[in-house]
């Protein structure tokens, strides 16, 4: 059994719906179909998202990251508004706790005034308790507009219209083979072939291999990265206002743990960042074989492990050992304890790292002969999810 169609985009998430919904708004009455491999949608990285609409203030000026945060964020929060779904605007603290790290605080500052964040401030150290009672340091940077939603209803919502504007989302239908055919690309799941003309993956955890299969180069390749969180007892959650951040680390692209009050009430701490075993590895013990494989026999694997091996230690101290994780916190939230706390939700993050060793920073597409690919989408990309959507449908009307 063969279907045939004008388009087709892999992957369910946040970004291959958005792409999905915009494409269909730009050219009514294609044949699209969206074909995921789990039974639901949002099942990986939008579905464990921490629910943060960023603002843009991390990224350097001019990179995609920078360009599409601040026009996916606008255009996201539109979106909630005409679905009704809600968001809160409860902002963001940027602490830095030590003399080291108020230089990289004022070239944050920097990046974020470059990038047109609204209404960003300096805070000094009797100031920070105005905004967070409970937090201290000395000196941080305050973003009021940064807010939380459900990805996952966001998501719904996308399906929603992409139904609703003819298209179709095919669940429990894996993409295990991709191969050029003289009028497109033919694509095997495991129940039929789809024909398509054109061809968009975005498949996070698996966005490599797709590439792969259709003759691209396996570099980037994805190294996932599990991140766990920890949970504030519901009595404990007013030692957190909105969200707070420490300074990251310049050298790497994860944020550092933090505090995440969720659209629910809930207030996550974390995430750590600790390789995983399995692309789906939510569980410590969750190891696949063929994904341990796959790392381990990157040569960019090994290099970036003699880089950041002592980070990884680090990392993972703090995964097995609560007080550890909870030290963490304590540098900007004083009074937490280990009996504040219990077991949180887990992410993977679909990390991409260069055969070099290099972990990939920015948003990075590539492709050719009628299919597209977004080979690298960490964080900020729920956020940006409607303009790198914009973006995409962009780059295909050009090829």
């Amino acid at each position: 059994m063969t279907a045939r169609h004008d388009l087709v985009v892999v992957g369910a998430g946040i970004l291959g719906l958005a792409t999905a919904r915009e494409i269909l708004t730009r050219r009514p009455g294609l044949d699209l179909i969206v074909l995921e491999q789990e039974p639901a949608i949002a099942q990986h990285q939008t579905g464990h998202n921490s629910g943060v609409v960023h603002t843009g203030i991390y990224y350097a000026p001019g990179s995609l990251k920078a360009r599409l945060c601040r026009a996916g964020s606008g255009m996201l929060l539109e979106f909630c508004a005409e679905h009704r779904i809600p968001v809160e605007r409860c902002g963001k603290l940027l602490i830095a706790t030590t003399a080291a790290e108020l230089p990289r605080l004022e070239e944050l500052f920097r990046r974020g005034t470059s990038n047109g964040v609204p209404d960003l401030e300096q805070v000094p150290a009797d100031g920070i308790r105005e905004i967070e009672p409970h937090a201290a340091g000395l000196r941080a940077i305050h973003s009021p507009h940064t807010a939380i939603v459900d990805f996952s209803a966001v998501a719904q919502a996308l399906a929603a219209e992409v139904r609703g504007l003819g298209g179709t989302v095919l669940t429990s239908a894996p993409v295990r083979s991709i191969r050029r055919t003289a009028t497109g690309w033919l694509l095997g799941t495991r129940t039929q072939e789809v024909r398509t003309a054109a061809l968009v993956t975005c498949g996070g955890l698996q966005s490599d291999r797709l590439a792969v299969m259709t003759g691209a180069s396996p570099d980037p390749r994805i190294i996932p990265f599990r991140g766990d969180y920890l949970a504030l007892k519901p009595e404990r959650r007013g030692l957190v206002r909105g969200l707070i951040y420490p300074v990251p680390d310049p050298s790497l692209p994860f944020l550092g743990v933090h505090t995440t009050r969720r659209i629910d009430g809930q207030v996550w701490l974390g995430p750590n960042a600790v390789f995983a075993f399995s692309r789906h590895g939510y569980r410590f013990s969750t190891l696949d074989p063929g994904d341990l494989g796959a790392s381990l026999r990157w040569p960019g694997f090994w290099r970036m492990a003699r880089r950041y091996w002592r980070t990884s230690i680090g990392e993972m101290y703090r995964d097995l050992n609560r007080r550890a994780f909870v030290a963490a916190l304590r540098r900007y939230l004083p009074e937490i304890v280990a009996a504040d706390v219990g077991p949180g939700p887990s992410g993977v993050r679909a990390q991409a790292v260069g055969r070099n060793g290099a972990l990939v920073d920015d948003f990075v597409f590539s492709g050719g002969d009628g299919a597209l690919h977004v080979r690298n989408a960490p964080s900020p990309a729920a956020t940006s999810s409607l303009a790198i959507a914009a973006e995409i449908a962009d780059r295909i009307s050009k090829s």
